[in-house]
């Protein structure tokens, strides 16, 4: 069913409650204006923007693409920073396609859902994998999905279930109002840019249509065996227990993408032998054992419980990994002027949020091996503070007695729904 009137709901409560979700201290748009500012006379300017919004007056201001890093290399990826007002009533709009959506989305899918999370999807592939010994395994990696996302695919796919004109208009508008990179406005003809608050709804709504459904009601039923999709965002991984089903998907898949305007990877889409042995059985040569595959930054492989068996573990990606500890040099090398006390609370922070994602069970020696180097780069930078001779380690452990570093522990064990 399509709902054909929706945007009653929207009302000056609701641009309220969108507000308190919207995040303050993000960057600014392309018109400068700061939360603080907004707040200073905050109802006048949440009833001014629900009534443009109302009567179709609201103009999409453009967004303002930055570039971050992606990883060790020189690639980045492009972020779009909307205004702080258009944060609020794209936040407005995602929630009432939320509440639509959520009544469609099938449980495989565990991106930007309320109530899931990366570790949720990363333990529900790990038991699909328990389950039929591994198999084979098929890794999507759609090419720039972000920003090539069809628009006219994208309307239609949202038509299907809503088709009020308010907020059809709006996202429209949000789709055609343009980029500002460097002075220059640019309008690409495809896309929603990644760090726009609509992107995730719209981008798991299109990915709903393009695979998730698709595979659920139309391959599964063909198989000759098990099969499961995993997918957070546009990361997603396909479980087999025969290998010749996930041969005939892999030949279909470039297809089914290409038939909604996306591409993928050719290098990167692969499929991995991932059958796991018997418990007991010894490893053999190295170019029979499974392969390995990566998946929301932990690189999945089989090994040996204290026991024996075989099992599925988990480790930090190499590229992850490399990552996080380019960034903590970075970060000691410019601040290393800073008071040891600023140091190590910066520090801390920033390696309890490292363990707090990538601490799960198996990947205690990928923490312990970021503390370490941590804790080397520290040492590093803190004896370049001046033209004299070097801390000693004596020295510096006499420091991190005083400002001790977190050790690296596992958080609590996380449970699946």
């Amino acid at each position: 069913m399509a709902f054909t009137t929706l945007a009653h709901h929207i009302d000056i409560d609701w641009l309220q409650e969108a507000y308190r979700r919207t995040r303050k201290d993000g960057a600014v748009g392309v018109d400068g204006q700061t939360a603080e500012a907004y707040a200073v006379d905050l109802e006048a300017n949440l009833r001014s923007l629900l009534d443009r919004a109302k009567s179709g007056r609201y103009q999409a201001p453009p967004v303002r693409r930055v570039h971050i890093p992606k990883g060790t290399g020189s690639e980045t990826r492009p972020i779009g920073i909307p205004t702080f007002e258009d944060k609020i009533l794209q936040r407005a709009v995602a929630m009432i396609l939320e509440t639509v959506y959520e009544q469609d989305f099938l449980d495989c899918s565990y991106g930007f859902r309320p109530g899931r999370s990366a570790h949720q999807a990363l333990e529900a592939l790990r038991q699909r994998l328990m389950k039929v010994r591994g198999g084979c395994v098929i890794e999507i990696d759609i090419r720039k999905f972000f920003d090539t996302m069809d628009h006219r695919h994208l309307h239609a796919i949202l038509r299907q279930r809503v088709r009020d004109g308010v907020l059809l208009r709006l996202i429209g508008k949000w789709l055609n109002a343009g980029v500002l990179e460097e002075g220059c406005l640019t309008h690409p003809e495809s896309g929603s840019p990644q760090g726009g608050v609509i992107s995730p709804i719209l981008s798991n709504a299109y990915l709903h249509e393009v695979l998730d459904t698709w595979f659920e009601q139309m391959v599964k039923p063909r198989l000759k065996g098990r099969a499961h999709l995993i997918r957070y965002a546009d990361d997603a991984v396909l479980v087999f227990e025969r290998p010749g089903d996930a041969q005939r998907v892999l030949a279909v898949l470039p297809k089914r993408f290409g038939k909604y305007g996306l591409t993928l990877h050719p290098e990167k889409t692969r499929l991995v032998p991932f059958q796991g042995l018997p418990p007991g059985v010894p490893p053999g040569p190295r170019e029979d054992r499974p392969g390995t595959f990566d998946f929301l930054g932990f690189t999945h492989y089989w090994g040996r419980t204290l026991k024996g068996n075989w099992t599925v573990k988990r480790k930090t990606a190499k590229d992850r990994f490399r990552r996080s500890l380019k960034a903590i040099s970075e970060w000691c090398r410019k601040h290393r002027h800073l008071s040891l006390p600023e140091q190590q609370s910066a520090l801390t922070a920033k390696l309890r949020g490292h363990y707090a994602y990538y601490g799960i069970p198996g990947n205690s020696r990928c923490l312990s091996g970021v503390r370490y180097h941590a804790r080397r780069v520290w040492h590093k930078w803190l004896s370049r503070r001046s033209g004299r001779a070097r801390i000693a380690w004596e020295r510096f452990g006499e420091l991190e007695r005083r400002f001790p570093l977190p050790p690296a522990r596992l958080p609590r064990t996380r449970q699946v729904t």
